[in-house]
């Protein structure tokens, strides 16, 4: 069995150790403890909330799950959503038992069946290699972390596949940090076991104990000083990072951002304003121009359903000039992911304010928590610009005849968005709530969600 040392050298199983990092200290109590199969589990108490948590022994039987072990891990999962507590697994594990047979599958159904129904927070940590079953059940929870460099996850490994594809690919290339990174399946990176647990124990200061629980509030603190209307250029086609926008808003200038790099161009994560948890979605011009696309639109659309579940209020920062046009787009599904991130907003009910920054035009607009998706408050900067599309590209479809016979492009683009673009004119129709300054963003924000009642 693998171990580690414990502070006075004794040997600790490494899944008992991973266990220990995570608790506070002296607070773990197992469960089943006789049953063993490779799964240790029990609950205890981290920072001072009551949390259960289960872990695996990858060198048990090469890390196969069993009927017996199985039983633990969903007895488990059940327990916490009886007792409304949040549930944390470190799967590692090769996938069902084969020596088991049908008993070890069984097994995962009744695992996947019991975090399908749980309605507490669930969150999985994979330092280790997890196929099959093993690397399916965390994409059922609600985030997931990958620890160190040794974590993989994939459905088939690499021996299968070669076997029946004739494809040579390395475990790391197929499923390891750096793949579901990238591709969203895991929400967090942590490069070992310790700065894991520290994660998981952050990540659960901003969640419920329980979808429809209290939040955790903390003592209010201030945003990283400076106005932060300076850090968005005047001019549209220059980028800058949307993260410097938030951290003179969000308390202490913090954000825990998921899932970074994945869909780069949109923004997610945890924050707190005057205390208070919140979801932040924003644009991030510094990649694609803030464009949205069908990476980004799927990202925000599983973020905001994250929050709606959890009770989190959601502050939307916009600074897009579209949808990203192309044909990779549409063969890549921008409609269907498009409508889940209208969807979404559409059908969340928790507090939602929408900040435009400095533009937002045509369907991005829609979908980014518009006035009529149901945004609790709409309220834009002083410079922004809202419209059915960007000035240019407007006057090339109304004005094509004039711009063919020799007028400047330019001047009718100025022209254009002088008349139809400015902010003001979306806040004369009602379509704008408020018209606000950078400097005074903050205390509009908290005052919105105050009104609507803080959980």
């Amino acid at each position: 069995m693998s171990a580690v040392l414990d502070l006075a050298g004794h040997d600790v199983p490494l899944a008992r150790a991973r266990l220990e990092l995570l608790f506070d200290a002296g607070s773990f109590r197992p469960t089943r403890s006789a049953v063993g199969d490779g799964v240790i589990a029990g609950s205890g108490r981290v920072s001072g909330r009551p949390l259960h948590a289960w872990a695996q022994d990858g060198t048990f039987k090469g890390g196969s799950l069993g009927a017996a072990g199985g039983e633990t891990i969903a007895r488990t999962i059940r327990r916490a959503a009886a007792t409304g507590a949040p549930v944390v697994g470190f799967p590692h594990s090769g996938g069902a038992r084969l020596q088991e047979g049908v008993a070890a599958l069984t097994a995962y159904g009744a695992i996947f069946r019991a975090q399908a129904l749980a309605n507490v927070p669930q969150i999985s940590v994979i330092s280790g290699a997890c196929a099959g079953g093993a690397a399916y059940s965390p994409t059922l929870g609600d985030l997931t972390l990958m620890a160190g460099p040794e974590a993989r996850m994939f459905l088939t490994g690499p021996q299968i596949i070669e076997r029946v594809t004739r494809e040579r690919i390395s475990a790391e290339d197929l499923g390891g940090p750096r793949v579901h990174g990238r591709n969203g399946v895991a929400h967090l990176l942590a490069p070992d076991d310790v700065a894991a647990a520290d994660l998981v124990r952050r990540v659960l200061g901003f969640l419920p104990s329980v979808a429809g629980g209290e939040l955790p509030v903390a003592p209010p603190a201030p945003p990283r000083a400076g106005d932060p209307g300076h850090v968005v250029p005047e001019r549209d086609r220059e980028v800058y990072d949307v993260r410097e926008v938030a951290a003179r808003i969000l308390d202490a200038g913090d954000l825990l951002e998921l899932a970074p790099r994945w869909a780069r161009n949109l923004v997610t994560g945890f924050a707190r304003l005057d205390g208070h948890p919140v979801g932040l979605i924003a644009s991030q011009p510094r990649h694609l121009g803030g464009c949205l696309d069908a990476d980004s639109a799927q990202k925000g659309a599983w973020f905001v359903e994250l929050c709606d579940r959890y009770g989190l209020p959601l502050v939307v920062l916009v600074d897009t000039p579209g949808f990203l046009p192309g044909a990779r787009q549409e063969r890549d599904g921008v409609l269907r992911h498009g409508a889940a991130l209208l969807r979404a907003f559409s059908c969340a009910t928790v507090p939602r304010v929408t900040v435009t920054l400095r533009q937002a035009f045509g369907g991005a607009h829609i979908v980014m928590n518009s006035r009529d998706l149901g945004a609790d408050a709409t309220l834009a900067w002083p410079g922004a610009r809202i419209g059915v599309m960007g000035p240019r590209q407007a006057v090339e479809l109304v004005d094509r005849r004039r711009i063919a016979a020799g007028a400047d492009a330019a001047e009718l683009a100025d022209a254009y968005a002088a008349e139809h673009l400015p902010v003001g004119r979306a806040a004369e129709a009602g379509f704008v709530d408020e018209v606000v300054a950078p400097d005074a963003t903050r205390d509009r924000l908290i005052g919105e969600l105050e009104v609507r009642g803080w959980r």
